[in-house]
């Protein structure tokens, strides 16, 4: 083991030195301490061999392309992103990586982020659940995980320099909370910074966010490395809590040993980020130590394809067109069926062992049935798209049922830039209108990382693949024809239109500022609360089965609320389901969402007629808000109400419980109100002795409406209206 005492007797020059990395993706082996490999995830494992970068242009070995994180938010299942944790720790282990750098668990603010394909979710509290399973089952194998971008990264512009300008309260309930689930819950070797500003600072030397909150609040133990590039003053990112700036190059060591020498910086803050940097290299040597089970690359994509099925939501279904049939001839149309869009652009981009074919693993279920081709879009130069399209129409015509793939190719989203628009291109909305003229019985499958509003044409069944990773094709095939059941759930809604996004008149930003305007009503939240018309609600999906809801129980007990509910499948196909429990205070007196998730159950696969009995937990943590006059979670007391369901919109069973809310007294000062004196039974007391207002049962001695009417009146303005000074000065905490 290294000891901080075997690195104070290091020169100040190596201490420093070990604050950056050895290259690329190494860090310095100095003195006793040993060098430590990271790389890019967090759907995969980035093991470049040769020329190295940050944005996937150089190629790397390899390794399993799991779905990426837009794809398994959609699972909503815990067990299931341990699982792929687990199996990607085993790869990195393989590959010899010591951290992999995920998961990326940023909120999808608004849906032209070009990153957003690396997040799981527009809410926390899901974000919060699988990232945690994620890194738990990442870490049980020796490896570990770098939770990011901390914090508040939700688009791509400008991204290096922009301030995100979000309230204290926003900043804690939606853009913070899972990280701080995380942290506390699954303790991560690791955290990297973001590079933008957090209302006006850079994550990178913010002392409040990297060692007030995330160390002495949260009590983060592992260590803060910056995103590649990140860093723009490395002597004051050192004082604010950064341990290890990445890559390696530049002066930046030069710097802090300057800066240390004329007394600018503290050299125990050096000391500090050297020691933490020992602390991962030993956590690593232990984490090598470690037995791996063993696995081959068959057996992580067939764990990959059930994981992709597991992701496939069921958007519509009309008339039962799906799951199809065996025997019917089919038209497969779209140039994603034969060239899949299975993963984003940039740095997190694969080198895949293997890769699906959608058509062909279409046809592999078919059975006897025909099954064309027909490319429909993307015509290259020279050729007609028209052709294309017309080629594709007659396919379609000569078949039973058309499935069309459409979707969003790497060049239209990518990590670097944000969308302008959630629609798909013209040619395949064209493409559709004509498919459907010519077959009216067709399959819609999407390919994208980030939300697509729905074409104004309307296909009778639509499956949601978003991203689904090297086994996709695979998955989709499943899911078509019913081998697998979908289970999947939207992890963000689909709205009718761009301008109905909550953050559309702000996003992404202006003048190296991005304003949060719509504070707390990110996603559904907005939706519900304004009862707005959406195309898809969060947490909506299908299923070629049915299920009922009953007996809704409450219980609280050990600062937690136990919800129990019977599941029941009262359909005629096997399947599984998704419970989402909503929460919500109605007449609260904060300004707060109608319903917000606050957990979430996957059933097993149930038999048509079997019943599971299922138990769910809500922390009473869980149910605070931050309030900001005291700085500090309170739950506010009132009747809260509990909804089951399966999506935000489709709540199936409801009850309501009771809590006591937490004690808060503020002082009061002269700038208290009248009214707030009143609420305090000691100040209320004093006030009724000496000016016969009505005491904290109430009262008529001012009359009602008079009391009203006074209520807000600071009680220092008092002294406006003849009331003495220093009568008033009685009520205030000195």
């Amino acid at each position: 083991m290294t000891s901080r005492a075997d690195l104070t007797a290091l020169p100040l020059r190596d201490r420093a030195a070990l604050g950056s990395g050895a290259d690329f993706w190494t860090t310095k082996a100095l003195g006793p301490v040993a060098s430590v490999m990271l790389t890019d995830g967090p759907h995969g494992v980035r093991r470049q061999s040769g020329a190295t970068d940050h944005l996937g242009l150089a190629g790397s070995l390899p390794a399993t392309c799991f779905p990426p994180a837009v794809a398994l938010g959609q699972s909503f299942d815990a067990a299931l992103a341990e699982r792929v944790g687990r199996a990607l720790g085993c790869e990195a282990r393989a590959l010899e990586v010591d951290v992999l750098l995920g998961p990326g668990i940023n909120i999808k603010r608004d849906p032209r982020g070009g990153r957003n394909f690396e997040y799981y979710s527009e809410d926390p509290v899901l974000t919060g659940l699988l990232g945690a399973a994620w890194v738990r089952g990442l870490q049980s194998v020796g490896v570990g995980a770098s939770l990011k971008h901390f914090a508040a990264n939700n688009a791509e512009f400008d991204r290096m320099r922009i301030s995100a300008d979000i309230d204290p309260r926003t900043l804690r309930e939606i853009y913070l909370r899972a990280f701080a689930h995380i942290v506390r819950t699954a303790a991560p070797w690791t955290v990297m910074c973001s590079y933008n500003r957090i209302n006006g600072v850079y994550a990178s030397r913010n002392h409040w966010l990297l060692t007030e909150l995330l160390r002495e609040e949260w009590g983060f133990d592992g260590l803060v490395v910056s995103d590649w590039g990140a860093v723009d003053d490395r002597p004051a990112a050192v004082a604010a809590g950064l341990d290890l700036e990445m890559p390696g190059g530049g002066d930046g060591d030069a710097r802090v040993v300057a800066a240390v020498t004329e007394g600018s910086l503290d050299e125990a803050d050096v000391d500090r980020a050297a020691g933490r940097v020992a602390d991962l290299a030993e956590r690593v040597a232990r984490g090598r130590a470690i037995e791996v089970p063993e696995f081959s690359d068959t057996e992580h994509h067939r764990l990959a394809r059930e994981v992709a099925a597991r992701c496939v939501v069921l958007l519509r279904n009309d008339g039962d067109l799906l799951p199809l049939a065996p025997g019917r001839s089919l038209a497969v149309i779209g140039a994603f069926a034969a060239e899949p869009r299975y993963q984003g652009g940039g740095s997190s981009h694969v080198n895949p062992t293997h890769l699906d074919v959608p058509v062909d693993e279409i046809r592999a279920l078919a059975g006897d049935a025909a099954v064309s081709y027909s490319r429909g879009f993307g015509a290259a130069e020279g050729e007609d798209p028209a052709a294309l399209r017309a080629e594709a129409v007659a396919a379609a015509a000569a078949a039973e049922v058309a499935v069309v793939f459409l979707g969003l190719a790497e060049s239209q989203e990518s990590e670097g830039f944000d969308r302008t628009d959630i629609d798909l291109p013209a040619d395949q909305i064209d493409l559709l209108t004509a498919v459907l003229d010519a077959r009216p019985d067709t399959v819609v499958v999407l390919s994208h990382g980030g939300v697509l509003r729905p074409p104004p044409v309307v296909a009778p069944a639509v499956l949601d693949g978003a991203l689904l990773g090297q086994a996709g094709g695979g998955a989709l095939a499943d899911v078509l024809f019913g081998v697998v059941n979908p289970s999947g759930r939207l992890a963000e809604t689909v709205p009718l239109r761009l301008q109905d996004v909550p953050a559309y008149p702000w996003f992404p930003g202006e003048h190296g500022h991005a304003r949060y305007g719509e504070g707390l009503f990110v996603g559904y939240r907005w939706y519900d609360m304004r009862e707005a018309a959406v195309a898809f609600p969060f947490g909506h999906g299908l299923s070629y089965t049915s299920f009922g809801y009953s007996g809704l129980t409450l219980t609280e007990a050990d600062s937690a609320i136990t919800v129990r509910l019977d599941v029941t499948n009262t359909g005629a196909r096997a399947g599984r389901e998704v419970v989402q429990i909503y929460t919500g205070v109605p007449g609260s007196a904060l300004a707060r969402p109608i319903r917000e998730l606050k957990a979430v159950a996957v059933t097993a696969d149930l038999e048509p007629g079997a019943r599971e009995s299922v138990s769910l937990t809500i922390a009473r943590d869980d149910l605070a808000c931050w309030d900001t006059r005291t700085d500090r979670w309170l739950v506010e007391p009132g009747t809260y109400r509990v909804w089951a369901g399966a999506s935000s919109r489709d709540l199936r069973a409801e009850a309501e419980i009771a809590l006591t809310g937490d004690a808060v007294r503020l002082p009061i000062t002269a700038n208290s109100t009248l009214g707030e004196a009143l609420a305090d039974p000691a100040a209320a007391a004093i006030l009724a002795e000496a000016f016969g207002a009505p005491g904290p049962d109430g009262g008529a001695a001012l009359g009602v409406d008079v009391l009203k009417l006074i209520a807000s009146v600071p009680l220092g303005r008092l002294a406006n209206f003849g009331v003495a000074p220093d009568r008033l000065a009685a009520l205030y905490d000195r």
